[in-house]
């Protein structure tokens, strides 16, 4: 079969050609780098063997992504914790704004986001990497998550909403602890 041949000679270039939009969204799911390249590599065995499940009707990365997605849901249902987020992509408030007694150092802030991610569930984290980290389309994530482009868009709301109370109640938190 041509296009199976094709696929197995083509799967180095494949491989450079989506391992860094693969691995960045790994890490962001699952919040370690080390973790994060192991099961890049998980993904591409994967791939390299179910090659055949590709039905073209999507685009290879979208079925490549949806991979990583899966790989990534069971390392964490077999490690039973949840994760953490990459580096906030939050806006800051300028310089002149800053206030040191009354805003968390950069530090702190990324770990009240570490935090609030942690507590999103795995389809909630998936939208939001999806859509607010690697700037995918609705329907790129819909096909990505196999489901439709409302309930990306329902989830993607609902995990920001959930995500602007967790922060809320986080940064709260470390205000009280560094006053107490």
């Amino acid at each position: 079969m041509p296009y199976e041949d094709d696929f197995v000679n083509n799967i180095e270039f494949i491989y450079e050609k989506y391992y860094l939009e693969v691995y960045k969204f790994l890490v962001c799911f699952v919040g370690s780098r080390e973790e994060a390249e192991d099961l890049t590599q998980d993904v591409f065995i994967k791939v390299l063997k179910h090659h055949k499940k590709f039905n073209h009707h999507s685009k290879l990365s979208t079925w490549i992504l949806s991979i990583a997605k899966h790989t990534a849901i069971d390392y964490l249902r077999r490690k039973k914790f949840t994760t953490l987020f990459k580096q906030s992509y939050f806006n800051k408030l300028p310089d002149n704004e800053k206030q040191p007694d009354l805003l968390l150092s950069d530090s702190e802030n990324q770990e009240v986001v570490k935090k609030a991610i942690r507590s999103l569930k795995p389809q909630y984290r998936s939208v939001v990497i999806l859509r607010g980290v690697n700037e995918l389309s609705i329907k790129e994530s819909a096909e990505i998550l196999g489901c439709s482009e409302s309930k990306v868009k329902v989830d993607f709301h609902r995990a920001l909403k959930i995500l602007r109370k967790n922060l809320n109640t986080l940064k709260e938190e470390v205000f009280i602890n560094a006053n107490g």
